[in-house]
């Protein structure tokens, strides 16, 4: 958990993506990540975890749905939301949080 911890704790927002590589609508948003983290740059992160290799994380987070995406920044999640997202919404929302 203390990676964890200095993971989130930056200055640039990190859009982590909790999925299980097994699951179709997972597997449909690596494009759109992909499509994410070239947009966003050295501006901001994204981080797949797999949500079956941890658990502990998953459940301290409460993740029930996959996939699930939050952003954090400066150590606090700003943003949660289950289930697919487009690329346009979600390269919006990271830079709302850039500084």
């Amino acid at each position: 958990m203390s990676k964890f911890g200095e993971l989130i704790d930056d200055k640039l927002p990190l859009l982590l993506v909790f999925y299980d590589a097994e699951d179709q609508v997972s597997s449909s948003m690596n494009p759109v990540l992909k499509d994410v983290a070239a947009a966003m740059g050295d501006k901001g992160k994204v981080i797949k975890i797999d949500s079956e290799k941890n658990i502990k994380l998953s459940d301290a987070l409460r993740v029930k749905v996959l996939p699930t995406l939050m952003i954090y920044k400066l150590g606090e999640m700003v943003w949660r939301q289950s289930g697919e997202q487009d690329a346009n919404t979600l390269i919006s929302l990271m830079q709302d949080h850039v500084s």
